[in-house]
């Protein structure tokens, strides 16, 4: 096995696949990419067993196929370190491999690529085709307000729902919710769901920008696949049960307040200053035309910021984390922000004041 590729070219699928490999693993070949060669491709491979991540490189010409392990992170430093614009040499000999560029030489030891564990292809899976930067603004959406850690596990992940023409994201912590959705071409007629781990999510964003290039997207029983011209995600998914979501969006409030949604960020981002550390609670107070915003924290220290904000209903008096607030209004992209409120122990529901395909809901606090 012998290729020669350019430093440029096999960086960036390099450090992408290696991404998902774990510093610790339960087998020495999880700790390698997998290299394989077929005609004039190259195909890079990580795993953790959860993810798996395969990156193409187009060679130059076809050095005939052949296939192997090198250790992950000390091929990508020793790429790493190799000057721009640099031509690298790999070759494989008595299963070592060796990385030559210039005066510099460096030789691996190597794992067969027969014990390298191959992501099981699902049955009767579901197929999406569409645009990259449709599921990245699914993903930036709503991916911050994941649980990390969380006992209930299912939380530290996203939920996927495959409507009939339409696709939906769902996050939550248990504190705060991030629902978006988008029109795609899906052809299903009942309500598919899907949790996928809180790695495989961020691993896909990586892989995503926001171009009007093509990606394939199926979702099996136990795994989603996303496919572009360059890279091969796979992941397992999370056997458990979202809970209902759909309960949790409050409906019915009769309080609406418009305000600048910059000037908010502002606000919101001076009062978090004096803010308690642990559970970032802020209180607003609404009166017709204005909101204040007030923290307090144990050393008696105090914040207060007003912002003019179109409302025209009754004195209300609601505490928050500030951080929640901070996120939702960080994420979206319009210039105001609707705030739809009931009373002070009712959540908070946020989102754009038209045509919003996003919603954000954000539970009280008691100050």
């Amino acid at each position: 096995m012998k290729f020669t590729v350019s430093r440029e070219a096999l960086i960036k699928p390099l450090q992408l696949v290696a991404g998902v490999v774990e510093r610790r693993q339960t087998m020495a070949v999880l700790a390698n990419v997998l290299m394989e060669i077929e005609g004039d491709q190259l195909s890079l491979t990580g795993t953790d067993l959860e993810v798996e991540i395969i990156g193409r490189v187009q060679l130059e010409s076809a050095p005939g196929n052949g296939e192997i392990t090198v250790p992950a992170k000390k091929f990508l430093d020793i790429c790493r370190s190799l000057p721009d614009k640099s031509v690298i040499e790999f070759s494989l000999q008595d299963q070592k491999a060796t990385v030559k560029s210039g005066k510099s030489r460096f030789t691996l030891s190597t794992l067969p690529a027969n014990e390298f564990p191959a992501v099981e292809q699902g049955s009767n899976d579901i197929n999406i085709s569409c645009e990259q930067k449709e599921i990245k603004r699914l993903i930036d959406r709503t991916a911050f307000a994941m649980a990390q850690q969380d006992v209930r596990y299912y939380l530290n992940g996203m939920l996927w729902e495959l409507r009939p023409g339409e696709i939906r994201v769902v996050a939550t912590d248990g504190h705060r919710l991030a629902v978006c959705s988008r029109p795609v071409d899906v052809d299903v007629s009942e309500i598919k769901q899907a949790i996928l781990p809180r790695k495989g999510v961020i691993e896909l964003a990586r892989l995503l920008n926001d171009s009007e290039d093509g990606v394939e997207v199926s979702l099996g029983s136990s795994h989603m696949r996303a496919s572009t011209a360059e890279y091969t995600f796979t992941s397992k998914l999370v056997d458990g049960k979202f809970p209902d979501y759909e309960r949790v969006l409050p409906k019915g409030g009769d309080k609406v307040v418009l305000g600048n949604r910059s000037d908010l960020k502002q606000a919101f981002a001076r009062t978090s200053i004096l803010s308690n550390e642990k559970y970032r609670g802020v209180r607003l107070e609404l009166v017709a035309g204005s909101l204040t915003i007030i923290a307090n924290n144990p050393e008696q220290e105090e914040a207060q910021d007003q912002v003019e904000v179109d409302y025209n209903g009754d004195a209300l008096e609601v505490g928050f984390n500030v951080s929640y607030l901070q996120d939702v209004a960080n994420v979206l992209d319009s210039e105001n922000i609707k705030i739809t409120l009931s009373d002070s122990n009712s959540s908070a529901l946020l989102e754009e004041p038209e045509n919003s395909d996003s919603s954000y809901v954000v539970m009280p606090m008691r100050l």
